[in-house]
Protein backbone atom coordinates (compact mmCIF):
# COMPACT_ATOMS: atom_id res chain seq x y z
CA UNK A 1 0.00 0.00 0.00
CA UNK A 2 2.99 2.34 -0.36
CA UNK A 3 1.88 3.24 -3.89
CA UNK A 4 0.51 6.63 -2.81
CA UNK A 5 3.80 7.49 -1.07
CA UNK A 6 5.74 6.58 -4.22
CA UNK A 7 3.54 8.86 -6.34
CA UNK A 8 4.38 11.99 -4.33
CA UNK A 9 7.77 12.86 -2.85
CA UNK A 10 6.08 15.04 -0.22
CA UNK A 11 2.61 15.89 0.93
CA UNK A 12 2.51 19.67 0.69
CA UNK A 13 1.94 21.56 3.93
CA UNK A 14 1.79 25.28 4.73
CA UNK A 15 0.15 27.57 2.19
CA UNK A 16 0.35 25.01 -0.65
CA UNK A 17 -1.36 22.48 1.62
CA UNK A 18 -4.13 24.95 2.39
CA UNK A 19 -4.49 25.53 -1.35
CA UNK A 20 -4.88 21.79 -1.87
CA UNK A 21 -7.55 21.61 0.84
CA UNK A 22 -9.44 24.40 -0.91
CA UNK A 23 -9.04 22.64 -4.26
CA UNK A 24 -10.30 19.37 -2.76
CA UNK A 25 -13.29 21.16 -1.15
CA UNK A 26 -14.21 22.97 -4.37
CA UNK A 27 -13.87 19.88 -6.54
CA UNK A 28 -15.71 17.62 -4.11
CA UNK A 29 -18.57 20.07 -3.62
CA UNK A 30 -18.92 20.63 -7.37
CA UNK A 31 -18.94 16.90 -8.08
CA UNK A 32 -21.51 16.19 -5.38
CA UNK A 33 -23.75 19.06 -6.49
CA UNK A 34 -23.47 17.99 -10.12
CA UNK A 35 -24.19 14.38 -9.19
CA UNK A 36 -27.29 15.16 -7.13
CA UNK A 37 -28.79 17.53 -9.70
CA UNK A 38 -27.98 15.12 -12.53
CA UNK A 39 -29.67 12.22 -10.77
CA UNK A 40 -32.77 14.31 -10.01
CA UNK A 41 -33.11 15.33 -13.67
CA UNK A 42 -34.18 11.82 -14.65
CA UNK A 43 -31.55 11.30 -17.33
CA UNK A 44 -30.70 7.97 -19.03
CA UNK A 45 -29.21 5.21 -16.83
CA UNK A 46 -25.68 5.58 -18.24
CA UNK A 47 -25.65 9.26 -17.36
CA UNK A 48 -26.98 8.50 -13.88
CA UNK A 49 -24.20 5.92 -13.44
CA UNK A 50 -21.58 8.52 -14.41
CA UNK A 51 -23.14 10.99 -11.95
CA UNK A 52 -23.07 8.42 -9.15
CA UNK A 53 -19.42 7.62 -9.90
CA UNK A 54 -18.58 11.33 -9.82
CA UNK A 55 -20.40 11.91 -6.53
CA UNK A 56 -18.84 8.81 -4.93
CA UNK A 57 -15.31 9.80 -5.89
CA UNK A 58 -16.06 13.30 -4.55
CA UNK A 59 -16.33 11.85 -1.05
CA UNK A 60 -12.87 10.32 -1.41
CA UNK A 61 -11.48 13.62 -2.72
CA UNK A 62 -13.03 15.58 0.16
CA UNK A 63 -11.37 13.24 2.65
CA UNK A 64 -8.11 13.07 0.75
CA UNK A 65 -8.36 9.29 0.61
CA UNK A 66 -6.87 7.44 -2.39
CA UNK A 67 -6.68 10.84 -4.09
CA UNK A 68 -4.79 9.79 -7.26
CA UNK A 69 -7.25 7.00 -8.01
CA UNK A 70 -10.34 9.01 -7.02
CA UNK A 71 -9.22 12.00 -9.08
CA UNK A 72 -8.52 9.88 -12.14
CA UNK A 73 -11.86 8.05 -11.92
CA UNK A 74 -13.74 11.32 -11.39
CA UNK A 75 -11.95 12.91 -14.35
CA UNK A 76 -12.86 9.98 -16.61
CA UNK A 77 -16.50 10.04 -15.46
CA UNK A 78 -16.83 13.79 -15.92
CA UNK A 79 -15.16 13.65 -19.33
CA UNK A 80 -17.77 11.07 -20.33
CA UNK A 81 -20.45 13.42 -19.06
CA UNK A 82 -18.99 16.32 -21.06
CA UNK A 83 -18.99 14.20 -24.22
CA UNK A 84 -22.60 13.17 -23.56
CA UNK A 85 -23.59 16.81 -23.09
CA UNK A 86 -21.74 17.89 -26.24
CA UNK A 87 -23.55 15.13 -28.16
CA UNK A 88 -26.87 16.33 -26.64
CA UNK A 89 -27.61 13.05 -24.84
CA UNK A 90 -28.38 15.02 -21.71
CA UNK A 91 -28.94 18.64 -20.75
CA UNK A 92 -26.46 20.88 -19.03
CA UNK A 93 -23.38 22.91 -19.77
CA UNK A 94 -20.59 20.68 -21.12
CA UNK A 95 -17.91 23.27 -20.26
CA UNK A 96 -18.71 23.23 -16.55
CA UNK A 97 -18.54 19.44 -16.64
CA UNK A 98 -15.22 19.61 -18.46
CA UNK A 99 -13.93 22.05 -15.82
CA UNK A 100 -14.88 19.53 -13.11
CA UNK A 101 -12.93 16.87 -15.01
CA UNK A 102 -9.87 19.13 -15.16
CA UNK A 103 -10.10 19.89 -11.44
CA UNK A 104 -10.31 16.18 -10.59
CA UNK A 105 -7.41 15.33 -12.92
CA UNK A 106 -5.27 18.07 -11.37
CA UNK A 107 -5.87 16.64 -7.91
CA UNK A 108 -4.88 13.20 -9.19
CA UNK A 109 -1.59 14.66 -10.45
CA UNK A 110 -0.76 17.09 -7.62
CA UNK A 111 -1.79 14.95 -4.67
CA UNK A 112 -3.88 15.40 -1.55
CA UNK A 113 -1.62 17.60 0.59
CA UNK A 114 -0.46 17.24 4.17
CA UNK A 115 -3.93 17.53 5.69
CA UNK A 116 -5.47 14.41 4.23
CA UNK A 117 -6.03 10.80 5.13
CA UNK A 118 -3.53 9.82 2.42
CA UNK A 119 -0.81 11.81 4.18
CA UNK A 120 -1.62 10.12 7.49
CA UNK A 121 -1.68 6.64 5.97
CA UNK A 122 1.05 6.85 3.35
CA UNK A 123 3.12 9.94 4.19
CA UNK A 124 6.74 9.85 5.15
CA UNK A 125 7.27 8.94 8.77
CA UNK A 126 9.59 11.01 10.94
CA UNK A 127 11.49 9.24 13.69
CA UNK A 128 12.57 11.49 16.52
CA UNK A 129 15.74 10.21 18.16
CA UNK A 130 16.38 13.28 20.31
CA UNK A 131 15.10 11.50 23.46
CA UNK A 132 17.95 8.98 23.38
Amino acid sequence: MDIVQRLFSTFAGGWPGIGLILLRLLTGAALIHSGITGILEGTPPLIIALQVIGATTAIFLLLGLFTPLAGAVAAIAKTGMAVARLASYCSGDPWITLAEAVLAASLAMIGPGAWSIDARLFGRKHIDLSDR
